[in-house]
């Protein structure tokens, strides 16, 4: 039971009056609520960091087509990984499609948004419709391997299959389509394009 004094006040009525020790044990809620506003600031930072380094290699790259290459070879970095485990990697095969698929969703989103806006822009409707279609390929063969059994006898050649589909479209994006539409705009136009596809990007790093 907690102590209280009794004191008359100025106007002779009686007060209590709460030990000092009472104050001192109430949380300070002022205090609580700077941690809490200093711990979301902190986890602000800590995901624009994380976002700035995944985007890094593109916005390095400086030139919007070496950006997509280097992107690209990011892919087909994963693809090697993927085709080097074994059936009873399981755990590792899944971790490694989720950073596949996330690659890929990035990059879906710059070039879906940015890239094949411009080459319609630029008069290549049917080459970017093609593009377009193609990335959807790209979602089917995702969906296929994220439901499938990762110690499945097919899963590997489900991913060589998907593999194969996706070097086909990087090939023509890299020596044709993409260096073409860069020929074919003003300088100036090229480093609004790198600028707006990297904004882009960093949205779903």
């Amino acid at each position: 039971m907690t102590d209280t004094t009794t004191t008359r006040d100025a106007q002779g009525r009686f007060e209590k009056k709460q030990p000092a020790g009472d104050a001192a044990n109430k949380p300070n809620l002022g205090l609580l609520a700077g941690a809490a506003t200093a711990g979301a600031a902190l986890g602000l930072l800590a995901m624009i960091g994380r976002k700035a380094a995944v985007q890094a290699p593109s916005v390095l790259a400086g030139d919007w087509v070496q950006a997509l290459a280097a992107e690209h070879k990011a892919v087909l970095k994963l693809f090697d990984a993927i085709e080097a485990t074994e059936t009873r990697n399981t755990t590792k095969r899944s971790i490694l499609l989720a950073q596949l698929k996330h690659a890929l969703a990035k990059h879906d989103v710059e070039e879906g948004n940015v890239i094949y806006p411009a080459l319609r822009d630029a008069g290549r409707v049917e080459e970017a419709d093609q593009l377009t279609k193609e990335h959807g390929y790209v979602k089917q063969h995702l969906y296929a391997l994220e439901n499938m059994p990762k110690d499945s006898p097919e899963f590997l050649a489900r991913v060589r299959k998907f593999r194969a589909d996706i070097e086909e479209h990087m090939t023509e994006e890299e020596t044709s389509l993409f260096p073409a539409l860069r020929a074919q705009l003003s300088e100036e136009r090229n480093k609004q394009l790198a600028a707006a596809m990297n904004k882009e990007g960093f949205k779903v790093a």
